[in-house]
């Protein structure tokens, strides 16, 4: 399948016109036999990239003291301390927005019932809930696997679309990211990617190509 998946990324790039900025590749592959009304059949995973998602990710850590200046040296792109949580908390408005301007959030563990409190609200529907970590963590290695990873989920339809590169990484490198995205399938589904009904690649603003 390896040569159909490089064919199918070179086709999508070749279709797509340009744009005045840099286009997302995804990957939309279509289960079958597959009953998405068992919640035993549904899942919600995060996969590392093993090239990385080729684009900026914005991460969130929310911490106190220590951490927080860690986490801001090692490039987090916002801290929130206990004060700043407890401001979100009465601005709905301000927290919608910071929620869909960030990919991911980190939180200091002892702050979590904090932020289930004045977060929860937002972040929980969004599936944005923070992962927590101890207050001893070192943030470098948490914000770079962040930083490759993609989420992998099927909810109430059987099918998948997620992230695999951009338009500008080279097609074996989006393949190995495509590999790792089936992987999953390999664990979650009980016939593995032998369950995949069709797949397709596509640019953000690009045609469809089936590779499947």
């Amino acid at each position: 399948m390896k040569q159909e998946i490089l064919e199918a990324v070179k086709k999508a790039k070749e279709q797509t016109k340009p744009r005045n900025f840099t286009q997302s590749i995804d990957v939309v592959i279509n289960i079958k036999d597959l009953d998405v009304n068992k919640p035993e059949n549904r899942f919600d995973e995060e996969v590392s990239l093993p090239n990385g998602r080729g684009k900026d990710v914005k991460i969130a850590f929310i911490a106190d003291g220590e951490l927080a200046v860690q986490a801001e040296n090692a490039g987090a792109d916002l801290i929130i301390t206990k004060k700043e949580l407890e401001d979100l908390g009465k601005d709905r408005k301000e927290a919608k927005k910071l929620a869909n301007r960030h990919n991911f959030f980190v939180a200091q563990a002892d702050m979590m019932p904090l932020v289930g409190r004045f977060l929860g609200p937002v972040l929980g529907p969004r599936k944005k809930m923070p992962k927590p970590v101890p207050a001893s963590a070192k943030p470098e290695p948490i914000l770079e696997r962040l930083r490759s990873t993609v989420k992998v989920r099927i909810k109430d339809q059987p099918v998948i679309q997620t992230l695999v590169g951009t338009q500008e990484m080279d097609e074996e490198l989006i393949a190995g990211n495509i590999e790792a995205v089936l992987s999953i399938l390999d664990r979650n589904l009980e016939k593995g990617r032998s369950q995949i009904k069709s797949m397709y690649i596509k640019t953000t603003m690009g045609p469809v190509v089936r590779v499947i």
